[in-house]
């Protein structure tokens, strides 16, 4: 063997262990690459990808330090452990994915898990999902309340969030300061008969103001909503340093129930930046888009002369700041085909240039299409305005190829541009064609993004 291939620590090895490190070492080169590659990973938050001999990825894990998480992996330890003694032999090579914080972390191996399902990852295989803080938007009475299937209209969400007991603790504490109700009664004002309804036990120790029995007015409560709001858009920092004020006098008074009190109730107020943003971590499975309905929609409103059953989505992404890829996604009949997705580096351009980018995945992906032969998507979006979408069509008129229908959906306002159009196409937030556009969009970045290119062969990528 040429030197160490598995980092040492100062504990004597008992023999036996010592046999499986070489057993792993001798038996796999790349389990020796990874274990020199680790070392130059950064000491930030991130996530971890082990994958095996043919590229596929076996093991994912979260970090606050990734230099220092993923060489554990390799220590003499892991040889043996339960947790990882059955598979570590298998890894072949790692991978990682900087993240902006522990919690955006957590997050994303949720989601990496979930889309990849790893063999060797048992915990996060599952459908379940982080909750939300929901606050509903239609009501006379606006209610707050925690959920893991929010809606998509007729609410404000907050999250995901990564802790569901967390999140109650800081609803509690909230509502003895902005004293929301978190029943699910439908109050109207109108009605008198709240007037004689019996409120419950939360109005009697002063932590609701009772609009179930009409004890407060509309204007008034909603007004209290507004100051939550606030509080959780970011407003926080008066009422916290308030609270500590009160902890310190409280602990100077020799009050330490009290100041002890305050000090659980400021930590749990503190946990509530402990989420992920919905642009970012969106659950693609918790929001419901009838897929159906958004083909029809989207026939009717690009004049189209049957429905789009076939829809590719194209979007740029930069990984690392610095690497240029492109990512393509396909829906059939209105939801994802993941077998159709795919992803390319890009090659031919120098730098960060989105236009020349997109010019040329769509040259190589409708290229190949059509030296092949093989049938083009009914609807062809771009993720970008009209710069992006002229960039495409650039592409098809250098290859002599007749476009597809096509669209580009501009991040800022939604707005839909279509070729040959000066203005774009501008539709409510709950269309059905414009949500389903937007969830082709938002597949299209995450696929890019979260690095669903590791379970492809490399001859995919050029």
């Amino acid at each position: 063997m040429e030197g160490p291939i598995i980092e040492k620590t100062n504990e004597p090895t008992p023999e036996y262990l010592l046999s499986e490190i070489r057993r792993i070492a001798d038996g796999n080169l790349g389990f020796r690459r990874a274990a020199e590659k680790v070392k130059t990973f950064p000491q930030t938050p991130g996530i971890y990808l082990m994958k095996d001999a043919a590229g596929v990825v076996i093991y994912i894990g979260k970090a606050k330090n990734l230099r220092n998480r993923a060489s554990s992996y390799f220590l003499q330890a892991a040889a043996v452990e339960a947790r990882t003694a059955d598979w570590i032999g298998d890894i072949a090579d790692i991978d990682f994915m900087e993240c902006e914080s522990e919690v955006d972390a957590l997050l994303t191996e949720n989601r990496l898990i979930k889309d990849i399902q790893p063999r060797h990852n048992k915990d996060l295989k599952d459908d379940k999902s982080f909750p939300y803080l929901m606050i509903t938007t239609h009501e006379d009475f606006p209610r707050v309340e925690i959920t893991r299937t929010p809606k998509d209209r007729g609410a404000k969400l907050y999250g995901p969030f990564t802790s569901a007991g967390q999140l109650r603790g800081a609803i509690q504490v909230m509502q003895r300061v902005f004293k929301f109700r978190t029943c699910s009664l439908d109050i109207e004002e109108s009605d008198s008969r709240w007037n004689w309804f019996r409120p419950c036990l939360l109005a009697s120790i002063n932590q609701c103001t009772a609009p179930c029995n009409l004890r407060i007015s509309k204007e008034d409560y909603k007004r209290d909503i507004r100051r939550l709001q606030t509080f959780l858009e970011g407003g926080s920092k008066k009422l916290l340093a308030q609270m500590r004020d009160e902890m310190s006098e409280a602990s100077k008074s020799m009050e330490f129930e009290k100041a002890a009190r305050l000090r659980d109730e400021i930590k749990l107020l503190e946990n509530l930046d402990k989420r992920g943003e919905i642009d970012t971590h969106a659950q693609p499975e918790v929001f419901y888009i009838d897929p159906k309905k958004g083909v029809r929609g989207l026939r009717k409103v690009l004049g189209m002369d049957r429905e789009p059953r076939v829809i590719e989505g194209v979007d740029i992404a930069h990984l690392g700041g610095t690497d240029t890829v492109a990512s393509l996604v396909q829906f059939i009949d209105g939801l994802p085909f993941k077998p159709g997705y795919r992803r390319y580096k890009i090659q031919g351009v120098q730098g960060i240039d989105d236009f020349r980018s997109i010019h040329e995945v769509i040259s190589r992906r409708f290229r190949m299409l059509e030296d092949q032969q093989e049938s083009f998507p009914d609807l062809l979006m771009i993720d970008g305005g009209k710069g992006q979408l002229n960039a495409a069509l650039a592409a098809f008129r250098d290859q002599g190829i007749t476009p597809p229908v096509m669209v580009s959906l501009a991040k800022r306002e939604e707005e839909i541009y279509r070729p040959g159009d000066s203005e774009p196409i501008v539709l409510k937030r709950n269309a059905f064609a414009l949500r389903l556009l937007q969830y082709v969009r938002d597949e299209a970045h995450r696929f890019a993004q979260h690095y669903h290119h590791i379970l492809r062969r490399k001859s995919t990528l050029d």
